[in-house]
């Protein structure tokens, strides 16, 4: 049962394969043609040198051929050139045909794949590793190209070198053919046998691959933090093991073969004990003839190579097999939240969002249970909280990186559920928390959300985010190309040049992540007052955990374990003299004792 499964996926993946084809299945149907006419075209030479060999060396009239067939014997000779320079010729725009049309295959499908990925949701990205995605991106996808272009390729010449050569035996003779093919059972059987084996490696070989590149890609992204806690040598001996559990993986699959390589190698040089024994025995009995015999030999190689190479061939198959299924995992993968792209006139919201009862889990875990609240258009509203209330779950909600378990979120009035995700996220401005900046000048990051910003409005933006003074010091200024991740630049800069991002697109929604938490006081003062005075409606949800920065807001919204446990102003929640007073006292007491210890109180 387990066998027709296997079977079953491997037909529907080479359907798929076939399916993604489409455009180019024409060259690869030449290919294929063209790869059994040149096969087919071996024969000819032996051919030819058997009619040279008992017309003019080894037949009767031999002598008497040389002299008076003179003509004939050159028309023979050119006709063996001629023919292996078709050969050749053929083989060369056979190989042409392959290549191009497995890579623009391959080019098309990674165009799919990386559209695929873009489009997946947060949940998708939750439950599969980085350095997985990587392999199976490149790896994988070269993996399946190289078969397309020779693993197929071989498999197709082979066996019709096979055929054809076997079809020309039995016209010289059938039983010294029989005779021949007497060993062709046992080796397929003991293909059989290694190709039901080694498949499992090859999966989990394929598994350790993507651990040893997410392990790789972990690092290489964490490096100032190994450097950090210097744990260079712990990252290294991780890495290490991982490297000895795919090296170990790898020499297993590939050294298993030699369990059946001498079964197989046996069997192929037996082609030759059988010519020389069978053969040789019809020759001195004269039941072939001396050029005939010497077309066995010259195309015994046609039988005993593909004999020979099946092991080679099915490992590639197993490799192709375990990188195609993978492939074709991110394929058909389908996000539980979809954008359709269909808004084609995206209007501009009010910015009135909206939370309904709202209760949203993570597994089975409860993150936010009963919430509900009303932001009006144009209010900034701050949320409070200990780290894991669920504060940045719901500003994940609003632009729908989640869905809700139960209850609704509203922008406008509508359950963003039935809003274009394009349109609602065109609404929203974030700066999240974990900020990344790409491998770009400083003003393409600015201007990420709209590259034909002039340059004097992202001076403006960075100046409303008080990025502009540390920019106009750097070496090229806001030309100056940051490396990957922003690395070189504080958590302060970082943070303000995130946030120039997200006011540069002048959204009526400004969702704002913790954006000052890496910032002084003095410049979260001047971050506070530029938010204060934006020339554009906006409604802001900002999540903070320094009062100086809720003080302002016209409501604080305070959440313990997943519940909104507080609501009100600044004095409002004062007098209640809960979380927020708590943290208020907390803050306040940890200034004065700084300001005392300097001696200027």
């Amino acid at each position: 049962m387990k066998e027709q499964t296997e079977t079953g996926d491997q037909m529907f993946e080479l359907k798929w394969l076939w399916q993604n084809l489409e455009g180019n299945r024409t060259r690869y149907i030449l290919a294929l043609c063209l790869s059994v006419v040149g096969s087919s075209l071996t024969i000819v030479n032996p051919y030819i040198s058997q009619r040279i060999v008992d017309t003019f060396i080894a037949g009767d009239n031999a002598l008497q051929n040389l002299t008076q067939e003179r003509q004939l014997l050159n028309m023979l000779c050119l006709g063996m050139i001629g023919f292996s320079l078709l050969r050749t010729g053929l083989a060369y725009f056979t190989t042409m045909q392959y290549e191009q049309s497995s890579q623009n295959m391959m080019y098309n499908i990674r165009i799919f794949l990386y559209n695929k990925i873009q489009g997946q949701d947060r949940e998708y990205y939750d439950r599969n590793r980085t350095g997985d995605l990587m392999t199976k991106m490149t790896g994988d996808l070269d993996m399946v190209r190289h078969s397309m272009a020779w693993i197929f390729k071989t498999i197709i010449e082979s066996l019709t070198i096979f055929i054809a050569a076997v079809i020309y035996f039995f016209t010289i003779d059938a039983q010294l053919t029989l005779w021949m093919l007497i060993l062709s059972p046992p080796i397929f059987i003991v293909a059989y046998i290694f190709a039901k084996r080694v498949r499992p490696m090859y999966i989990d070989l394929r598994e350790r691959l993507s651990q040893l590149n997410t392990t790789t890609q972990e690092n290489i992204s964490g490096n100032r933090v190994v450097k950090a806690f210097a744990r260079e040598e712990f990252e290294v001996q991780k890495f290490t093991e991982k490297n000895v559990n795919y090296s170990t993986a790898n020499k297993k699959a590939a050294l298993v073969w030699l369990d059946y390589f001498p079964f197989l190698e046996s069997f192929a040089q037996g082609f030759n004990v059988i010519l020389m024994l069978a053969g040789g025995l019809f020759l001195m009995n004269g039941r072939i003839t001396f050029g005939e015999f010497t077309a066995f030999s010259s195309l015994i190689w046609a039988i005993s190579n593909p004999m020979r190479n099946i092991g080679i061939i099915i490992n590639d198959i197993q490799r192709f097999f375990a990188s195609l299924s993978k492939i074709i995992d991110i394929y058909y993968a389908k996000p539980n939240i979809v954008n359709e792209h269909t808004s084609t006139n995206k209007r501009r919201y009010e910015g009135r969002i909206a939370f309904d009862h709202v209760r949203f889990k993570y597994d089975s875990a409860i993150v936010l249970d009963d919430v509900s609240f009303t932001v009006e258009p144009g209010e900034t509203i701050a949320i409070m909280g200990s780290t894991g209330s669920g504060k940045t779950t719901i500003i994940n909600l609003i632009p729908r990186f989640y869905d809700v378990a139960e209850g609704r979120v509203l922008v406008d009035g509508v359950d963003v559920r039935k809003l274009e995700l394009d349109e609602l996220r065109d609404n929203i401005g974030m700066a999240t928390q974990d900020v990344l900046l790409f491998s770009d000048t400083i003003d393409g990051n600015i201007a990420y959300g709209d590259p034909d910003l002039p340059e004097e409005d992202a001076i403006g933006f960075a100046e409303l985010a008080a990025a502009h003074d540390f920019i106009t010091k750097m070496p090229e200024g806001y030309d100056t190309v940051v490396g990957e991740r922003g690395v070189g630049l504080s958590g302060g800069q970082k943070q303000r040049i995130a946030l120039a991002r997200a006011l540069a697109v002048r959204r009526p929604i400004l969702i704002l992540d913790d954006t000052t938490s890496a910032v002084d006081l003095e410049t979260e003062e001047h971050i506070q007052k530029s938010l204060r005075e934006l020339d554009y409606p906006c409604t802001k949800i900002i999540i903070a955990q320094r009062v100086s920065t809720t003080a302002q807001a016209d409501r604080i919204l305070i959440l313990d374990n997943g519940k909104l446990v507080e609501e009100g102003t600044h004095a409002e929640l004062l007098a209640k003299r809960g979380y927020y007073y708590d943290v208020f006292k907390l803050q306040n007491e940890g200034i004065g004792r700084q300001v005392t210890a300097s001696g200027k109180e």
